[in-house]
């Protein structure tokens, strides 16, 4: 391999790692809001928007789902079982879960966050 054609390949690698730790910092950045959304703020969102929510798990609804208080009020949460990590929680378990909100309208609206990560 000539000079040209080393230098070339260098290049090209550096260029993309580069572009891959700059989009996964903005992907990052996406993901977890800054902001504390609470659940009726979280109530009146648009579908797809990302949230951040404090509060307690209160009880569980049944299918991953479980219904989630904050001072304004209470909101089904769609928690994956893996990401409890294992942890015991009860209603005076103090969390924060980060998701989006999911909407569906059939057969009435209903709102929903879709959980992403639980902090303990």
């Amino acid at each position: 391999m000539n000079m040209i054609s080393k230098a070339a390949l260098i290049t090209g690698l550096i260029g993309a790692s580069t572009f891959a730790l700059a989009n996964n910092a903005i992907n990052q950045t996406a993901i977890a809001p800054t902001t504390t959304t609470s659940v009726k703020q979280a109530l009146g969102l648009k579908d797809d928007t990302k949230v951040q929510l404090k509060g307690y798990v209160v009880k569980a609804v049944g299918d991953e789902k479980y219904q989630f208080r904050d001072n304004t009020g209470t909101i089904t949460v769609d928690i994956d079982d893996e990401l409890w990590q294992g942890k015991p929680i009860n209603a005076k378990t103090p969390l924060t879960l980060i998701g989006e909100v999911d909407i569906d309208y059939k057969p009435a609206k209903r709102v929903e966050i879709d959980v992403d990560a639980v902090q303990f």
